[in-house]
């Protein structure tokens, strides 16, 4: 009789280190905790910080866990042994659950899968007939949704939009006129250092009377969430250097028109 396939639980952690351990109750459903803290088998983007997480949920076992980390450099599924360095396909991280063992793909911020790595390895699971548990969590795209304002019954996930000045424009640009057309919230996410590039550059591309939310530190005690139209957005921060205080800080940029 074959052995009955463990389950790949889907880990959401918190999104940010600040006080970790006075954020679990206040973030994580106490049955998150629970079961995240029974789990020795994972799949993580970086085993320092995993660690550090299952410390803070008073894991069983964090020090001997089997931990296995994604490359980040292809958000392809692709992953190395965190103690050899060896690089391992979807298949390979999901061996012990073909061993009856139970697997935690955890994220780095947020849930798994969403604006992060570990879609291959979900849909792998799948096809080894393995069950996938999803576990309640924040998620910085849905927070900054629903305290936005914004149209919460339409809207659409655009990722990382471009780096280079004009294109990132006319991106920006693009997503106006197709928030307008279907009346549609635009969501994205940039890297903390270039939030006041993004946000000038929303302030130089985008209509006065559009609006745009900026959500930040969502779920930390520093959390902010401000919406207003461009035009009044021009009005608070004329310049980069009025920006200074939004750099570096985790955040979500949602845009109606």
């Amino acid at each position: 009789m074959s052995l009955k396939l463990g389950t790949l639980f889907l880990i959401p952690n918190t999104l940010g280190d600040h006080a970790r351990e006075e954020q679990l109750a206040w973030v994580l459903p106490s049955e998150t905790i629970t079961q995240t803290a029974k789990l020795k088998h994972w799949i993580v983007e970086d085993a320092k910080t995993a660690r550090a997480f299952l410390k803070a949920v008073d894991s069983v076992s964090p020090l001997v866990c089997t931990i296995q980390e994604m490359q980040m450099n292809e958000w392809r599924g692709a992953a190395r042994n965190a103690k050899y360095g060896d690089t391992l396909k979807p298949a390979d991280l999901l061996k012990p659950l073909l061993a009856g063992n139970d697997i935690g793909l955890m994220s780095e911020a947020g849930v798994p899968g969403v604006a992060d790595p570990g879609a291959e390895l979900v849909l792998a699971a799948h096809q080894l007939g393995a069950k996938v548990k999803p576990l309640v969590g924040p998620s910085s795209i849905l927070l900054g949704l629903m305290a936005s304002g914004l149209n919460g019954q339409r809207f659409a996930f655009q990722g990382y939009l471009p780096h280079e000045t004009h294109e990132r424009s006319a991106r920006l640009k693009q997503l106006e006129t197709e928030s307008k057309k279907l009346q549609q919230t635009q969501i994205w996410i940039e890297t903390p250092y270039r939030n006041t590039a993004m946000l000038m550059a929303c302030l130089n591309s985008l209509a006065p009377h559009s609006l745009l939310c900026l959500g930040m530190d969502l779920s930390l005690p520093s959390e902010m969430v401000v919406t207003s139209s461009i035009g009044e957005w021009r009005k608070r921060y004329p310049n980069e250097a009025a920006c200074a205080s939004l750099q570096n800080r985790p955040a979500v940029f949602l845009l109606l028109a």
